[in-house]
């Protein structure tokens, strides 16, 4: 195998590991597990003051996982290509290169941070004559100022429902 395979191999398993899912996405006001549809939920109308961006910091666990997994599959496979090449076809020399590959390629892996940052936004808003907040994932733009709906799903856990749209992105 020459520098450019190895490279190729390489960056192609980077890409691999930076497809891994957004994390606190499942956290959005508009996201909900299978135990919280189709059933009623307590709901309020409230009146939505003020908005202000925030981050959030939200477990990266499984794609640190799925990235020591991948980086440990890609190491052993591009370390005994390379431990064979090297080796003049040599099975030990392949297989030697495939465990020191496999190990580098975890422990690469394990770069990955186990938490992440994610865009939020705070929501000041006014319900029955009281101010209150709540921090949330999700974009200032899916907000604007006025009536909105909170949905209550469990006890000190509120939804306020995007009353606004973002701009469509240009691709």
């Amino acid at each position: 195998m020459n520098l450019k395979q190895y490279s190729f191999i390489t960056i192609s398993g980077f890409l691999l590991l930076s497809a891994c899912q957004q994390p606190g996405a499942n956290l959005a006001a508009n996201v909900y597990q299978a135990d919280q549809v189709n059933q009623s939920q307590n709901a309020k109308v409230i009146n939505i003051l003020s908005l202000s961006p925030a981050k959030i910091e939200v477990s990266n666990t499984q794609n640190q996982r799925t990235a020591q997994v991948a980086g440990g599959i890609l190491g052993a496979v591009a370390g005994g290509l390379v431990g064979a090449n090297v080796g003049g076809g040599n099975v030990g020399t392949g297989l030697g290169g495939a465990a020191l590959g496999g190990i580098g390629g975890a422990a690469a892996g394990s770069l990955v941070p186990s938490t992440s940052l994610v865009d939020g936004v705070t929501i000041g808003y006014t319900e029955d004559g009281s101010i209150h907040t709540s921090t949330q994932v999700g974009e200032v733009c899916q907000f604007k100022e006025g009536q909105a709906l909170v949905i209550i799903t469990q006890q000190n856990e509120t939804r306020v429902q995007p009353n606004s749209a973002c701009p469509a992105k240009n691709s």
